[in-house]
């Protein structure tokens, strides 16, 4: 198998949220042993890793002209993408919930801009394979997102949310199904990290105290699902 290309946002990247060496405050950090490492020592083959902390599907778009030659050369480009274009301005919505806000990259543009980008790559003689969303745990997220808030401004985002978290992970899950039923018109490949987080007990286990970032656990039952989906590499 030729190298393999993974393009995505942090968790592509293998980014966790680790306690600090004083152990008295987290920090995000890479994690060496992240499903992209992990993925090439077990399929044998060269994956270069190119996620980007904060990458949309509009950034990528944009930075892929860097990554013509590494895609040519490649045979399969991974990508992971959704968790950033889904996501808020959380703090704006804080100082005036009852203004009309709106996502990053709307659901319409992300579908536009993902199938762009598998354009993109398969004009450079590159497979795309894309990876749906993992899930994300809101009441972790939401405290993250408003540890810094004052008491009136974490009201104001439950608020906005109607005063369910979960809507956070309804419109998270919204951008998850316009991934899959994007794979399905353009004939592309999706690997479904998703189920594999959801069917365990406590999939919470799985994912950093952010609630967003899978942890080491998380990562390696994302390599396990790439690896196992014979049907794609064989």
């Amino acid at each position: 198998m030729k190298q393999i290309i993974a393009l995505g946002d942090s968790i592509v990247k293998g980014i966790v949220l680790d306690k600090s060496q004083n152990n008295l405050k987290y920090r995000y950090t890479q994690l060496d042993e992240n499903f992209v490492a992990i993925c090439s020592a077990q399929l044998g083959c060269v994956i270069k890793n190119f996620g980007m902390f904060g990458n949309t599907t509009l950034r990528a778009l944009h930075n892929l002209d860097r990554h013509k030659s590494a895609i040519e050369s490649s045979e399969y480009v991974i990508m992971e993408f959704g968790g950033n274009d889904c996501d808020h301005h959380w703090s704006e919505i804080a100082d005036n919930p009852s203004a009309e806000h709106h996502p990053f990259i709307s659901i319409p543009q992300y579908s536009e801009q993902l199938h762009e980008l598998i354009a993109s790559v398969q004009s450079l003689g590159a497979k795309p394979i894309l990876l749906s969303l993992p899930p994300i745990i809101a009441d972790k997220y939401f405290d993250t997102f408003t540890k810094n808030m004052s008491r009136e401004q974490r009201d104001n985002v439950l608020l906005w949310l109607n005063g369910c978290l979960e809507n956070i992970t309804q419109w998270h899950d919204m951008y998850n199904l316009a991934l899959f039923k994007l794979a399905s018109d353009a004939g592309v490949n999706v690997i479904d990290i998703t189920t594999p987080f959801l069917v365990k007990r406590d999939y919470r286990t799985l994912f950093c105290n952010d609630g967003i970032h899978p942890n080491a656990l998380g990562h390696k039952l994302i390599a396990e699902t790439i690896c196992n989906s014979t049907n794609i590499w064989n």
